[in-house]
């Protein structure tokens, strides 16, 4: 998002005092244990209108389309944390009333160096790392993955969060078909179009009428 949207966005949201409640209750019984943060109530004005909003853009992105392959984005709320507060390691529900989760991303409404702490932590198989970004960024990971927030040790986190339910469920079948439509693509704008290119996507468009449902 740029610079434009991410001010609206805060602009509407810090008028809002009477709208934010405790995150615990939307968190599964096992997240409610290590939630500390606060989050806009989902059926506030505010909230439903900037939801939209961001649901918007992420669709209309190519890139991220490519990625994660949406059926629908859901679940959309806005969170802040303050000092002290943070989210112990967890694991995303799989089937939220919204939809299911294959995907969950975070997307920044402040700059990194406006807080200190408040890491979001991305644990794989054999790896952890640490994310941390500025306004207008986002980032989108399986929702299989254990993940954490550091605790916000100076300053104010805020950030819009969701999830998308994919075409395409398996994590790696979508790591695929992204590499087939972003090598297609990268040939038809190198050399244009030709047999070899429709082919490529002739197997992309066919192996997502397998993979999806």
């Amino acid at each position: 998002m740029n610079t434009e949207e991410i001010n609206l966005i805060k602009t509407e949201l810090e008028k809002c005092t009477q709208n934010w409640e405790d995150g615990k209750n939307t968190a599964g019984s096992h997240a409610s244990m290590v939630k500390n943060n606060l989050q806009l109530n989902r059926n506030s004005e505010e909230s439903r209108k900037n939801s939209q909003l961001v649901n918007k853009k992420i669709l209309s992105n190519q890139l991220i389309k490519s990625f994660s392959l949406p059926k629908r984005i859901h679940g959309i709320m806005f969170t802040k944390s303050s000092k002290n507060m943070h989210y112990g390691r967890h694991i995303d529900n799989p089937y939220m009333s919204s939809g299911r989760s294959d995907l969950s991303f975070t997307l920044s409404l402040t700059n990194k160096n406006f807080y200190k702490g408040g890491e979001l932590i991305i644990e794989t198989i054999n790896s952890e790392e640490k994310f941390k970004l500025n306004a207008g960024e986002i980032i989108i990971y399986p929702s299989s993955y254990l993940h954490s927030v550091n605790e916000v040790t100076n300053g104010e986190r805020l950030v819009c969060v969701g999830w998308i339910e994919s075409y395409v469920k398996s994590t790696e079948e979508r790591e695929y078909l992204f590499d087939l439509d972003a090598g297609a693509r990268g040939l038809l704008a190198k050399y244009g179009r030709s047999d070899e290119v429709d082919l490529i996507f002739k197997s992309y468009s066919n192996l997502l009428r397998i993979l999806g449902n």
